[in-house]
């Protein structure tokens, strides 16, 4: 079973969790999702199955949306609901004329502190394992794009955010330094991914369902990587790439554009990278010879 499953993680389960359960309903090994999602976060988990599990690098990197709501106010020691307070300040004073006026700063190309508790390692061990720990923490920025953010509600201390961002990004990160902005401190109260990639939520299904009847459910190869150029190769070509050989391009592409690469019928082939010398190279072969 080679494939993807959109999967719309409940609230609760890690996303290892989700994994686990797939790895047993379906009883097979090769099982990886692709971009984490905390417990306390829902909405898009992209599962790969297979020989789809050599995707989940590229599917990780793709564009995310989320439907955040940060509660202003109360800061934590995790950014999210999860932590200890850290400190609380009045909030009735902050208009949404505020918060539009400081939203532009986040905007773009960014450097974002990550949280401490995050799964980020230092040392082979995770931040959050070392900061539970009592251990000294040092976390490195990162940079990040946030393409758009809009308020979608604004209530009391409550904020509703729609936000389109760059793999990587922390939104709990987002929530903290929102609050920072604003001088009243915030943290992450709740979290939906509406989208990664080409895959949404309004195409996802339940875990159940996904375990019930996965083939139903299951997105190809092909599909997952619709977003790529595609490059249908003939039976010679398909050869030469599955002998790790370059093929020629029938048009011209910029030196390292990613393609996907199938045969006339839709078995996926290999992933091809644009060569300087107007060749596609296979890079990633789905045959064994």
């Amino acid at each position: 079973m080679h494939g993807v499953l959109n999967i719309n993680k409940p609230l609760g389960l890690t996303s290892h969790d989700v994994v686990a359960q797939i790895r047993r309903g379906l009883r097979i090994k090769k099982v990886g999702h692709a971009g984490t999602l905390d417990p306390l976060a829902t909405g898009v988990l992209i599962v790969c199955l297979g020989n789809a599990t050599r995707l989940s690098e590229y599917l990780m990197a793709t564009t995310k949306r989320y439907q955040a709501r940060v509660k202003l106010g109360i800061s934590t020691t995790t950014y999210d609901a999860e932590g200890t307070i850290t400190a609380q300040h009045e909030v009735s004073g902050i208009t949404q004329a505020d918060i539009e006026a400081v939203l532009p700063r986040f905007l773009g190309a960014i450097d974002q502190l990550p949280p401490i508790y995050s799964a980020i390692k230092q040392g082979g061990k995770k931040l959050y394992e070392l900061a539970r720990d009592g251990q000294t923490v040092t976390v490195q920025t990162r940079a990040v794009r946030i393409d758009q953010m809009t308020i979608q509600r604004f209530e009391g201390d409550e904020l509703d955010l729609d936000v389109i961002c760059s793999a990587g990004t922390y939104i709990r990160s987002l929530a903290y330094d929102l609050g920072q902005a604003l001088g009243v401190g915030g943290h992450l109260a709740g979290l939906t991914r509406t989208r990664s990639g080409v895959f949404t939520l309004e195409n996802a299904v339940t875990l159940p369902d996904a375990i019930a009847d996965p083939i139903a459910h299951l997105v190809t190869i092909d599909q997952a990587l619709s977003d790529w150029p595609t490059v249908v190769v003939t039976e010679p070509d398909r050869d030469h790439l599955w002998h790790g050989r370059a093929i020629p391009m029938a048009e011209v592409h910029a030196i390292d554009t990613l393609a996907h690469a199938r045969s006339i019928d839709g078995e996926t082939i290999a992933l091809l990278r644009a060569g300087d010398d107007g060749q596609w190279h296979p890079y990633k072969v789905f045959h064994d010879v």
